[in-house]
């Protein structure tokens, strides 16, 4: 029944590609993003990660259309968006969706209206949005908690209000910034998991911006990694962990903790 159900609400946001050509973002004397070229495959979950001030979260700007890069070009499934505006860029954002680290939730809001919010600014009717954030609750696990302050929920339910946030619009790209680096890691195992299943079942292509090389090896299968604005190397998840390249991914390497037996060893998982 739930994997009839989402293709239903999903099926206009499946296998959607990215293409970046020579990214360039400038801060005055810092090159921020720095000549990125990358293909993002469709229907796939994609990894980025680096230290910090590597330029992840530059990057993720430009690719979720929330800056303009001084130059190169950024494609979705061949169709160019960088050079967007008015309500064609307005719609374009749209059918994205973010996840971030600090949940950006309403706390003047319960679960269930946090959620209606991105439907209630695009003047989606009441009865469809009612409708529509039951959906959303039942998919992210939180059934029954749809009257809860924000207040009372823990770290991973309100990640997972904010995933069903997310999902309102029916994105076909979602982008989870450090979605995971706020949670113990009991926590991130299920947020990874519940992400993955989601992925999987509705097509997206999820982009994930992390520091966490656990993040990368537990949830993606491809990454590219960035140091100083440039990417230092890039390629199937597997290939880089049995051959890495770069020091910077020698790096993650050495100091790569393992959330699965983390999560055994600290008892049972939180939710």
């Amino acid at each position: 029944m739930m994997v009839t159900i989402i293709r239903v609400l999903y099926i206009e946001g499946i296998f959607m590609q990215i293409a970046l050509h020579n990214l360039q973002r400038t801060y005055g004397s810092l090159h921020a993003v720095n000549g990125i070229s990358l293909f993002i495959p469709s229907n796939t979950v994609y990894g980025i990660i680096g230290k910090s001030g590597a330029g992840k979260s530059t990057l993720v700007r430009l690719i979720s259309l929330l800056e303009k890069p001084d130059d190169g070009e950024i494609y979705f499934d061949n169709e160019r968006v960088d050079d967007l505006q008015g309500d064609f860029l307005i719609d374009r954002r749209r059918r994205i969706g973010m996840i971030f680290q600090n949940f950006n939730l309403f706390s003047s809001r319960n679960a269930e209206q946090n959620i209606a919010y991105p439907l209630e600014i695009t003047g989606t009717p009441k009865a469809q949005i009612k409708g529509r954030v039951k959906e959303l609750l039942d998919l992210v696990g939180l059934q029954g908690r749809g009257k809860a302050p924000i207040s009372t929920l823990s770290g991973g339910q309100k990640q997972r209000v904010a995933i069903a946030r997310a999902l309102a619009c029916n994105p076909d790209i979602l982008f989870c910034d450090e979605a995971t680096s706020a949670l113990d890691p009991q926590t991130t195992h299920s947020i990874l998991s519940l992400i993955k299943e989601i992925q999987e079942k509705m097509g997206l292509t999820v982009v994930m911006i992390t520091h966490q090389m656990e993040v990368v090896r537990d949830a993606c299968k491809h990454v590219a990694v960035l140091d100083d604005g440039t990417v230092v190397e890039e390629g199937l998840v597997t290939d880089l962990f049995s051959n890495p390249a770069s020091e910077v991914t020698k790096d993650f390497l050495t100091h790569l903790v393992g959330i699965d037996e983390t999560a055994k060893e600290n008892g049972r998982m939180v939710q």
